[in-house]
């Protein structure tokens, strides 16, 4: 017996039917006029239900996100916003009218959410209804022209071999490679790929899931950011944070009780590469301890690799330079002694820094500082760091004796001195004072007003803590989001015949969508039946 396959024809289309009456075609349409408030209703919400209306929205959500990146952020670091207002007059008030210094608290991103969970649900819910009933349905019957079929072969029925005996064996071989089929009186019709449309589906309810999982997150959770110089110790409470991010229903009795200790941090900089890769940073590590449950444990902190506390998340931001000063009256007594975070301002961590001493007789006491790790000089003979390690640190800084504002209510930046009701330290000569020290060095203040001493530098690093609710959800979410991607692109839809003659076998296959293997399905499924013939 021979086996004869015919080339691949076009699909068979669907019975003929009107094109604008599909539901494709109609949400591609524009709304008709004269169909009133309910009509016009119904065809707003049959286009914000279509998927490509989904994929529009969530491409206008990923763009909406992109200010909160560029532009400062006023639940984050509200006087960095104030400051950017100032700084660029009308245009920075333009920027907060349309709300971008509030981005995921504005009304236009909240629309854009709100829009995209009704589009999915609109999408979706249709959809399954339509699959749940296509699954229940028979496999339809064959054509009355297979040959016309993109996968079709025939082959000559043996004369030992009754009509019904093939249908038999085709049945248990369709079974076998997964088709549902439904025998007829000359043929068998059979289907397959169902779990394609149910990983599409799949797919989109975790996107929808995704998304709703993300609102309930920042709904619940809170962030934090705290600065942490080494030795210190950061209990997990909502007055140790520098800043604070809650969740709308965020409740201080949901915050976890723990506490991280910054043992020491290490940093190292190429200091044999040549060129830009002269003084690049290769290693942050931070040793914290942690106490909780009256426990303790260490861990290892580094740059994109955050460790779990408490159910929260720590990430490490950055790291600097903390001079430990002291501050002594004309008496001798010490007003101030510890570490005083500056700020990197470069690569090479040229750090700024300010020291407020609100405690200091007769005046208050005010220094602006400029440490620098490894001091050296530049062509027109000032100082500058070389290397951002320190190997031979210097600090230079400022003093003013006045009314620090800290008694008004206003709040300041720790990281900003207000001057404009104090004055400027000068020196013997009516200069400004510039006090520079080494560490282990003391300098003399004018008028009797004390003096300075440089002990040594501590390290510092900034982290982030951020706790979410929902990371047990949203990691289930996104494994269902990728295996109904994967069913989706990989699993086919195939349909097939097989149908018998009195002296003839015919075989055919139709794929739902792109399937490059319909034919030669058609043709292994031929050669099988031909083969067990044979035997």
């Amino acid at each position: 017996m021979t086996t004869q396959s015919r080339p691949h024809g076009p699909d068979i289309p669907e019975p003929t039917r009107d094109p604008s009456s599909s539901p494709e075609a109609a949400t591609q349409q524009t709304a008709p006029a004269g169909i009133g408030f309910v009509g016009l209703l119904r065809w707003a919400w049959r286009q914000l239900t279509t998927m490509r209306t989904a994929l529009i929205l969530l491409l206008m959500l990923a763009l909406a996100i992109i200010p909160a990146s560029l532009l400062p952020q006023r639940i984050q670091d509200p006087t960095r916003v104030a400051s950017f207002i100032e700084d660029n007059g009308q245009w920075g008030e333009v920027l907060d009218t349309f709300q971008l210094f509030d981005v995921h608290s504005s009304v236009w991103f909240a629309s854009i959410y709100i829009l995209l969970m009704v589009s999915l649900v609109g999408c979706v819910l249709p959809r399954t209804r339509q699959h749940l009933r296509a699954m229940r349905q028979d496999p339809p019957k064959a054509p009355r022209r297979l040959a016309r079929m993109p996968g079709y072969a025939r082959f000559a029925l043996p004369v030992s071999t009754s009509p019904e005996e093939l249908l038999t064996q085709s049945e248990q071989l369709l079974k076998k490679n997964g088709y549902r089929t439904m025998r007829h009186s000359d043929h068998i019709a059979a289907e397959r790929g169902y779990l394609r449309e149910t990983g599409n589906l799949v797919f989109h309810i975790a996107l929808l899931g995704v998304v709703i999982t993300m609102g309930v997150g920042s709904l619940f959770g809170y962030s934090g950011q705290r600065v942490l110089v080494e030795g210190d110790t950061f209990t997990n409470s909502l007055v140790a944070y520098d800043s604070f991010e809650p969740g709308p229903f965020f409740h201080p009795d949901r915050m976890q009780d723990f506490r991280l200790r910054l043992d020491s941090f290490e940093a190292t900089f190429d200091d044999q590469a040549a060129g830009n890769q002269f003084g690049q940073p290769r290693t942050f590590e931070a040793e914290v301890t942690e106490f909780s449950g009256g426990q303790e444990s260490q861990h290892l902190l580094r740059v994109n690799e955050p460790i779990r506390v408490g159910g929260a998340g720590v990430y490490l931001l950055g790291n600097g330079y903390a001079p430990v000063i002291t501050v002594r009256d004309s008496t001798g007594t010490v007003i101030h002694s510890g570490p005083v975070v500056f700020l990197p301002q470069d690569g090479v961590y040229t750090s700024r820094g300010v020291l407020k001493i609100p405690d200091a007789t007769p005046d208050q006491l005010g220094f602006v500082g400029i440490l620098l790790p490894t001091v050296g000089q530049n062509d027109s003979g000032e100082l500058v760091s070389t290397f951002a390690d320190l190997r031979n640190p210097y600090l230079v800084m400022s003093a003013y004796r006045g009314n620090l504002g800290l008694d008004e209510g206003i709040p300041q930046s720790v990281y900003e001195l207000d001057a404009d009701n104090m004055t400027e330290l000068t020196d013997a000569a009516g200069d400004p004072l510039v006090i520079q020290l080494s560490p282990g060095q003391t300098q003399q203040l004018p008028d009797g007003l004390g003096s300075v001493t440089f002990d040594r530098v501590d390290r510092f690093i900034a982290f982030d803590i951020r706790h979410d609710p929902t990371q047990g959800w949203m990691l289930v979410i996104s494994l269902a989001l990728m295996a109904g991607l994967g069913l989706s692109l990989f699993v086919p839809r195939r349909r097939m015949w097989v149908r018998t003659t009195d002296d003839t076998v015919e075989v055919a296959a139709l794929a739902r969508g792109e399937d490059p293997r319909v034919g030669p399905a058609a043709d292994e499924l031929a050669t099988a039946l031909n083969n067990s013939e044979t035997e």
